[in-house]
């Protein structure tokens, strides 16, 4: 062997059972979010909703999971194309050893593959909170299998991908402000710019029916958000990590009390919604930005977030479009916000979750790159995902009826309710039940 070829071998990564380890608890975190999603969007909404709405997102965790292992891996991050990622080798992850090592990383394959299996699954979960109360839990499934394949994919290789196009440009995007935050959010606002608003909007009351659950899926978010964020360098030990998980405490923090301040000069209270709220807009908007920016620079970033965030929710019942549960208002509206504020707020190093480092530094040429990654991934987003549930409504149909709607999505599609009052140990509920049933079987017998 020649020198050269003795000092490359010698220089070049080794598995690291430290980093391996590292990620794969990083990926068990990430995947907890999507039942901390469930339980965040399950409280939001009215009690004859709570099942379907975890269901739209732990329907994710099985789809997206074995289409990802089919094809959704090679063609997200395969190479030799600037639009689609192609690898058949990696097609069925047939023919991928198991230390064969994440190109550059001291990580397996496997390792990496299953760590972005997690972000594809909880990303079009995410679309599912603009849509309650009144999809079909069939259509759902179509359309986030079809989603996945035409959206996700595509983009995910764009920001990413080694030869991605934005990636190559410099988009910096640490763990997903556009491939996911941007691309749920937008996705959200075509899909039901198409199928229409709930029955009794702006009409009817449409609270909550369990802040405690909701509290609880935000908790849960916040938790496995940390190995979103700081898992996405990889197990690199030059300490962006660490930045990383700092970054995502700061502005985590620093945007639900900027929201919590925003609804006491508007509204006059400070409500666990808006905390719940606040936290999530901030998380989402430290995502694409938390590897470039300083803890002061993290500040900024929560707290004008958490401003914006909680200022665009209310733009639904100004201009018509029913998200139900801010989808667009946080997800959207806050990854743009964290992916451009990096033009603004950038001290060094900012990374792709996929391979490389970029080093940037607050500029207008960064800006600008910033809303070209932006730009293409919201319209994109929006586009396609308005005309898949155009032809899905057009062909199997979007919506249930209104009577179901009305009635109940859970007994509709589930033959379930979330809560039942009726049973012994019911408590107020389940005595004034059994009272209800007690006087009627009487009328009956009299």
């Amino acid at each position: 062997m020649a020198p050269a070829a003795i000092t490359l071998a010698a220089d070049a990564p080794k598995l690291s059972s430290a980093n391996t380890g590292f990620m794969l608890i990083a990926s068990a975190l990430v995947l907890i979010m999507t039942p901390g999603l469930a339980f965040f969007y399950g409280g939001m909404v009215r009690v004859k909703s709570t099942l379907n709405m975890l269901m739209m997102s732990f329907i994710s965790m099985g789809i997206i999971t074995i289409l990802w292992v089919l094809y959704g891996f090679s063609l997200a991050f395969g190479t030799n194309n600037s639009f689609i990622g192609w690898d058949s080798d990696w097609f069925g992850l047939h023919k991928i050893g198991l230390t064969e090592l994440w190109p550059g990383y001291t990580i397996p394959i496997f390792v990496f593959m299953v760590f972005q299996m997690m972000f594809a699954i909880i990303t079009p979960a995410l679309i599912s909170g603009a849509l309650a109360d009144r999809v079909k839990f069939s259509a759902w499934s179509l359309f986030i299998a079809l989603w996945l394949t035409i959206v996700y994919v595509p983009v995910a290789h764009w920001v990413w991908g080694s030869d991605g196009w934005a990636f190559k440009l410099g988009v910096i995007d640490f763990a997903g402000g556009t491939a996911v935050h941007i691309n749920a959010g937008a996705a959200a606002l075509g899909v039901i710019l198409v199928i229409g608003k709930r029955v009794g909007f702006k009409k009817d009351p449409m609270r909550p029916h369990s802040l405690p659950l909701v509290m609880l899926g935000a908790g849960l978010l916040w938790f496995g958000w940390f190995g979103f964020n700081a898992g996405s360098w990889l197990g690199n030990d030059d300490g962006v990590g660490a930045l990383m998980f700092v970054n995502t405490q700061v502005a985590t923090a620093a945007a639900m009390l900027a929201w919590l301040a925003y609804e006491k000069i508007r509204h006059g209270a400070f409500t666990t919604l808006g905390a719940a709220s606040g936290a999530v807009a901030g998380l989402v908007a430290i995502t694409p930005s938390g590897g470039a920016v300083s803890p002061l620079g993290a500040i900024a970033v929560g707290a004008i977030a958490g401003v914006a965030c909680a200022a665009a929710v209310g733009l639904k019942f100004k201009f018509g479009y029913d998200d139900s549960l801010d989808v667009v208002g946080v997800h959207m509206v806050g990854g743009i916000i964290g992916s451009l504020l990096i033009g603004f707020f950038a001290t060094g190093k900012g990374q792709s979750t996929a391979t490389g480092v970029f080093y940037g530094d607050h500029s207008f040429t960064q800006l600008w790159k910033q809303c070209a990654g932006v730009g293409a991934v919201l319209a994109y987003s929006l586009v396609v995902s308005a005309v898949l549930a155009f032809l899905l409504d057009k062909t199997i149909g979007m919506r249930v009826t209104e009577d179901e709607e009305v009635s109940g999505i859970d007994q509709a599609e589930h033959a379930e309710t979330a809560y039942d009052f009726s049973g012994a140990g019911g408590g107020v509920m389940g005595t004034a039940a059994s009272a209800l049933a007690a006087t009627e079987t009487r009328k009956v017998d009299a």
